[in-house]
């Protein structure tokens, strides 16, 4: 069928608790986060989830004539949250309860062809999410159209069969349907695909008869003569393009990207990609974007993934839901593996009005829904059918486990299966009893933050170990392919002794526990990745990465942080695209970087013991710029993986330290503040490997406006993004001088504009915002062929200007 982007020209209104009786509406372009908009509220039910944005209805509606010749039209939307209702020209057409799914309408009941028409969707957002979850039609809409025999959607299937150098064998199932008044007919099918560069390299024509009111599906097998094969380093895409044919008449016609690879697991080799065993360095990721919400638009995801691949990760974990179609795309074009997670709960629910209202009866739908939308996507290498899912270890989840496996088995046997568990969601009646026992033994929690924490984290890691907890996991690793290990990793080596079968992946693990875990990894063909909790820091779940200087501990509050708290603040890249300490730490210990890295703990908090939780990193930054601390101590953490290293101020030797993996990648100083010039030499067997330095800002400060591409396209897919940072004459960043900015934008479309900070009551959709650290970001939508100027402006500083051309 005709594809045709729909996301133009939509309204959108907020709805009262009941009825309606204001007109107030506002137009938008899709993709669209209602829920951005809202003031967030300290008192809000479900705040510290969903970073204390408030809930509520929204109603978007559009109106719009059918093309000329379309016999049969489909709406489909890639994503609407939540509890979708669709209506067409006042009747009900349609609905969908998970937020996450894809969905189509047929709307050929309901439409006027030849008059204007208008399609409705209601959505709604409660107390359903463990994390910000956006609200409204926040993916891509689109139009589908064809005559009454067409190509039914997403039923092209491109599956490699065998692939060696010399050549590859394909097959491509195309189903196609007959709505016609004929009784049947017989058409020609056309299957032709094309390389990289556009040579076509297959083609198949075969003739293929459909009765009316009926489906036929039709294998085609082609050979592909020397392939270009598709892994993370060399990503390169096929295109396979169907002709539906009745004489010299093109029916319909489809075209879908695809990548030849073909992938084995066993636990001598782990997982292989075209026969090389490849260890999935892997983020766990949400979906929403920071200042610009939970809208998925092509550009934002390529960046994303642009910036994690970059930092040294290979693998995504789309944490808990299916991924976006354009996430997808991306990952396929830049060369990043996805395991795409199906649910956050089953029967049940971990929030009130969860997903787990709608499990029995939706499952195998929102199953068959992830599955369409992956299956040409070589990026997808792993289905997750669920994220801490309590019913692990009782007989009913494992039931229900089996039977989601067996169906995604039944819908795709070309990826494997995993899990996510963890023993604290699925085995909660075993983890308090064994808790207890253990907490009779070890009674004295007295110390201060770190010391009571450590011997906590020691009680539930000594848990974790206990038979029982293998026992009750076994059944239900046994129906996947790869067993998820959620925080389990001191099981990875003992587990392989009781389970000698068993593949693991540590699908969410702790981020300061990446040294040992990736060693853990590396030393053992079973265990075949690692999935940091997170790789990007994200709105809601506020807080659970920060750190306290007050004496209380960060997993009070029920892990979360009080209002103002908005982001999670335990991302590898922070909310604006930028690598925090941990990210560079991550690529050393991957052994991906040999030049070494320095991060500075705040220096005014020298004196004050942190309280940490399990998901913070050290207190630490990028920066040589802090005045007022001149001649104070302050200290030093250098990240390598050389054997040693050592420390110059100004040109004088600080001292050497052990580093490496012996000493778990670090060395930390202990000098005195003087601004200058900061330097870390690194050594390996005596020969210098590398070296890294920071400059303190110095003079005046002035704002710079600086483009992350000077040439954007205009229409649906791109946007462009703009740093806005405080910088001195040199371009060394200011992160001590923050101020409030004011942004104006011509020739574009504001879609969001802000900053990392954590703890911030100002919103992303105005024109002002102060910096953090010295930056802050601002996205827009590129809406014509011309240019954009975006003008910044700020106290003390001269007016920053950038110019971005739109072709």
């Amino acid at each position: 069928m005709k594809r045709t982007n729909f996301n133009r020209d939509w309204q959108v209104k907020k709805q009262g608790r009941r009825f309606n009786f204001t007109d107030s509406h506002k137009k938008v372009t899709l993709p669209h986060d209602a829920m951005l908009e809202q003031e967030r509220d300290p008192k809000q039910m479900n705040g510290t989830k969903k970073g204390y944005f408030r809930n509520g209805e929204w109603e978007y509606f559009k109106s719009f004539e059918v093309p000329e010749g379309a016999e049969h039209v489909v709406l489909e939307f890639d994503g609407v949250y939540n509890q979708a209702m669709v209506y067409i020209n006042g009747s009900f057409a349609g609905h969908r309860p998970y937020g996450y799914s894809m969905f189509r309408i047929e709307a050929d009941q309901f439409i006027k062809r030849g008059e204007t028409n208008e399609v409705k969707v209601l959505c709604r957002t409660a107390d359903d999410s463990r994390w910000y979850s956006g609200a409204g039609i926040y993916r891509d809409v689109h139009l589908l159209t064809s005559g009454l025999i067409y190509i039914a959607p997403s039923s092209v299937r491109i599956t490699t069969e065998d692939v060696s150098n010399a050549f590859a064998v394909l097959s491509v199932d195309t189903v196609v349907r007959n709505d016609s008044a004929a009784a049947s007919k017989t058409v020609r099918l056309i299957t032709e695909l094309y390389d990289p560069a556009g040579d076509k390299v297959a083609a198949d024509n075969v003739p293929m008869t459909v009765f009316r009111g009926q489906s036929g599906k039709l294998r085609q097998r082609l050979i592909v003569n020397h392939p270009q094969l598709w892994n993370t380093d060399t990503p390169v895409l096929y295109t396979c393009r169907t002709l539906l044919m009745d004489g010299d008449t093109v029916l319909d016609e489809n075209e879908e990207t695809f990548g030849i690879r073909r992938l084995s697991l066993d636990p001598v080799r782990g997982l292989c990609i075209n026969g090389a065993p490849v260890k999935l360095r892997g983020a766990c990721i949400h979906h929403d974007h920071g200042v610009i919400g939970a809208v998925s638009v092509f550009r934002a995801e390529e960046r994303r993934i642009e910036i994690l691949k970059a930092a040294g990760f290979n693998a995504i974990r789309m944490s808990h839901h299916p991924a976006s179609r354009t996430l997808l795309e991306a990952c396929d074009r830049i060369g990043m593996l996805v395991m795409d997670e199906a649910f956050d709960s089953w029967t049940l629910e971990k929030s009130p009005y969860d997903y787990a209202l709608s499990f029995p009866e939706w499952w195998e739908s929102d199953l068959q829904a992830m599955v369409e939308r992956d299956y040409n996507h070589p990026c997808v290498v792993l289905y997750s059918i669920g994220n801490e899912i309590p019913e692990v270890g009782l007989a009913s989840g494992n039931l229900w486990g089996r039977a989601l496996a067996e169906k995604l088995r039944e819908l795709d046997g070309t990826r494997y299966i995993t899990n996510s568990s963890n023993a604290a969601f699925g085995l909660m009646s075993a983890m308090k009893r064994m808790m207890s026992a253990q907490m009779a033994e070890k009674r004295d929690l007295t110390g201060d933050i770190n010391e009571v924490t450590t011997r906590l984290a020691d009680i539930i890691e000594s848990v974790k170990v206990q038979s029982e907890i293998g026992d009750t996991t076994e059944e239900s690793f046994a129906y996947v392919d790869v067993a998820g290990y959620n925080y389990l990793s001191m099981r990875y080596e003992m587990d392989k002794a009781l389970y000698p079968n068993r593949i693991i992946v540590g699908s969410e693990t702790f981020p300061k526990d990446i040294d040992v875990n990736w060693r853990l990894v590396r030393d053992n063909p079973h265990v075949i990745g690692d999935f940091t909790w997170t790789g990007w820091d994200y709105l809601g779940e506020a807080g659970i990465g920060r750190i306290t200087y007050d004496g209380t501990d960060p997993m009070d509050f029920g892990v979360y942080a009080e209002y103002p708290w908005l982001t999670s603040r335990c991302g590898d890249i922070d909310l604006t695209g930028e690598r925090r300490p941990a990210s560079y730490f991550r690529e050393i210990v991957f052994g991906l970087r040999k030049q070494p890295y320095i991060a500075v703990q705040r220096p005014e908090h020298y004196a004050d013991v942190p309280g940490t939780s399990f998901w913070s990193w050290s207190d630490s930054v990028g920066s040589w710029t802090w005045p007022g601390f001149e001649g104070k101590p302050i200290k030093i953490e250098v990240y390598s993986d050389a054997d040693e290293v050592e420390l110059f101020l100004n040109g004088e030797s600080c001292g050497r330290m052990p580093a490496g993996e012996a000493n778990g990648f670090k060395a930390i100083f202990d000098i005195t503040y003087q601004p200058g010039i900061v330097e870390a030499v690194a050594f390996a067997n005596g020969i210098e490997q590398g070296r890294y330095s920071l400059v303190s800002a110095q003079g005046k400060v002035y704002l710079t406006a600086i483009a992350e591409r000077d040439v954007v396209q205009a229409g649906m897919l791109d946007l462009a993004y703009v740093a806005i940072e405080l910088q001195d004459a040199a371009g060394t960043r200011y992160r001590s001088a923050d101020r409030l900015v004011t942004i104006e934008v011509e020739g574009g479309e504001l879609l969001g504009f802000g900053s990392a900070n954590p703890i911030t009551e100002q919103s992303f959709t105005g024109n002002e915002h102060s910096t953090y650290e010295g930056r802050a970001v601002a996205v827009i939508r590129p809406t014509e062929p011309g240019t954009i100027r975006l003008t910044a402006r700020a106290e003390g500083c001269s007016d920053a200007v950038t110019v971005i051309e739109v072709k």
